[in-house]
């Protein structure tokens, strides 16, 4: 798995585009996909915009987690996702955003450990945090 993050409007799509370029991939914008195919990589965004809804729903900080880590170990295919960068420690008013903000900080430590490759985006530049060997053998095995 290859997490790609960063703050909002910096550029994270756009590289996961350039970095995907002509292979066949599905996006998954603010949800979580019900079925993952083995021989496409599967790109999730917007997970924190799912998160709000779960919240909003109703379902518990573990119902949420339980999801993701389903959605995790449903395939083997290459999975890439996309994660905001919220509030940079600014503690919100409303109860909601607060739960929002706690729990999408849990959600991404579970993230981050089970990632193989990380790369942060600051204005549209790539900076390799996690599996910087890995990216050198993507561009290799492209060809």
């Amino acid at each position: 798995m290859h997490i790609v993050f960063g703050g909002a409007f910096n550029g994270k799509r756009q590289y996961v585009k350039n970095l995907i370029q002509n292979e066949e991939a599905s996006w998954h914008e603010g949800m979580m996909p019900q079925l993952i195919l083995s021989d496409s990589i599967t790109v999730i965004a917007g997970v924190e915009r799912w998160v709000k809804e779960q919240l909003e729903q109703g379902l518990t900080e573990q119902q949420i987690i339980e999801r993701v880590k389903k959605t995790l170990g449903s395939s083997q295919s290459k999975q890439i996702w996309v994660l905001t960068d919220l509030n940079r420690g600014i503690v919100p008013t409303e109860r909601i955003e607060r739960e929002l903000r706690d729990l999408v900080g849990r959600l991404y430590q579970l993230l981050f450990t089970e990632a193989q490759q990380i790369t942060r985006i600051w204005y549209g530049i790539p900076q390799t945090i996690k599996g910087a060997d890995q990216d050198e053998n993507l561009h290799k095995n492209r060809g």
